[in-house]
């Protein structure tokens, strides 16, 4: 099983991505990206680990920034659509930021190769494939930010910088994808529930 795949908590990881060899070619740019680097990843990287030629490689994608833009979309549009949830859930922005933080860092964590694909290769990409991340990037700052806000509006949080705490919160579940390993001793959700109680203090919640 590829380091892509192993710590997925879905249960066919990337099943949206057809048919089974763009999946395989998309799993295998994943490992090749987080273990080399875009820049230094060839398509005959991408290829031999999906165990293809790589003129089978073109059949399913035209270059190689196709890939990463596929990846980078994919990844950034379950983050958005796990923010998005949580700011429209039910509960007070307490429970609605703590709810939000458990799932990005879950996932950070359960998909931390693919995750560092696609929070540190943003710069690779095409001008045009950039900023279409961006913007959704852009959502899911909103997200974060609209629960902050809505905290402090109700006398729940105590934050002088709603944007700037929205980017902190961000950065630092972020940051899990950079340094989580399976095999060190706190899972996903263990992680998820230290950051959930760490970004509460952040904000002062039930001062």
């Amino acid at each position: 099983m590829s380091t892509a795949e192993e710590t997925d908590g879905e249960n066919t990881p990337w099943a949206e991505v057809t048919p089974e060899a763009a999946r395989r070619l998309l799993v295998a740019a994943v490992d090749a990206f987080a273990e080399r680097g875009y820049h230094a990843t060839t398509t005959r990287d991408i290829a031999g680990r999906a165990g293809m030629s790589p003129a089978a490689l073109y059949i399913h994608y035209k270059t190689k920034e196709e890939l990463l833009h596929r990846i980078s979309r994919i990844g950034h549009d379950r983050a958005l659509t796990l923010l998005e949830s949580a700011a429209g859930s039910d509960g007070t922005a307490t429970e609605r930021l703590a709810g939000a933080v458990r799932a990005f860092v879950r996932w950070h964590a359960e998909r931390h190769t693919t995750a560092r694909v696609v929070q540190y290769e943003l710069d690779a990409l095409a001008e045009e494939h950039r900023t279409e991340i961006v913007e959704l990037r852009r959502r899911s700052d909103a997200a974060v930010r609209r629960i902050i806000g809505e905290g402090v509006a109700a006398g729940e949080f105590d934050v002088a910088d709603v944007p700037g705490t929205a980017l902190a919160v961000l950065s630092l579940c972020i940051d899990v994808a950079r340094w989580f390993n399976a095999q060190g001793s706190r899972t996903p959700d263990e992680v998820g529930e230290l950051y959930a109680g760490l970004v509460l203090r952040m904000v002062a919640a039930g001062r």
